[in-house]
């Protein structure tokens, strides 16, 4: 979001050249009006609010609202809670879709893409005593450097690559 707020500044045309804008009568605004229409800081704001707000509420009902905050500090505070929030909140998918809109929408507007997981292998970490391998799929996003096995939990650090690597499949790319 503090990105979004630099693209609220519509880019200037060098001097003396004609910007034709939608509308054709008076002057050019001082805001860039699609990035407004598009998202606005007050609606991340209140919706980040009212999850904080929510959670708090369900997590610790004996205690009354948060302190106020802004949507920096909000976001934090979700962000530490948010392995309470995974195992016991009860609306923990609709919080994840809701984030998930409003980092969309911000993406949108400063150009900025998800960054897409790499496929690094197969975990074969030893899951029982009878020599089952895991087996599932390990990505990682780009500069993790640990990768972390989703099904198992097995760690691999810069150190275990090479044992990752050498008991790969055959036929794995």
């Amino acid at each position: 979001y503090a990105e979004v707020g630099e693209c609220l500044v519509p880019r200037r045309s060098g001097w003396g050249e004609i910007v034709a804008t939608k509308s054709a009568a008076g002057p050019r605004s001082p805001v860039n009006e699609d990035v407004i229409d598009t998202i606005t800081w007050i609606r991340a704001a209140e919706t980040m609010r009212l999850w904080r707000v929510d959670v708090r509420r369900v997590r610790w009902p004996h205690r009354g609202a948060p302190p106020p905050g802004s949507l920096a500090a909000d976001c934090r505070w979700l962000a530490q809670e948010l392995d309470w929030i995974v195992a016991q909140y009860p609306a923990a998918g609709d919080l994840a879709r809701e984030v998930r809109e409003l980092e969309l929408q911000a993406r949108s507007i400063v150009g900025d893409p998800l960054p897409r997981p790499q496929r690094i292998g197969t975990c074969v970490a030893v899951t029982d005593d009878q020599g089952t391998v895991c087996g599932a799929v390990i990505s990682r996003l780009p500069g993790e450097t640990t990768l972390i096995c989703r099904w198992c939990g097995t760690a691999y650090g810069p150190e275990r690559y090479l044992v990752l690597q050498a008991f790969q499949p055959a036929d794995s790319p």
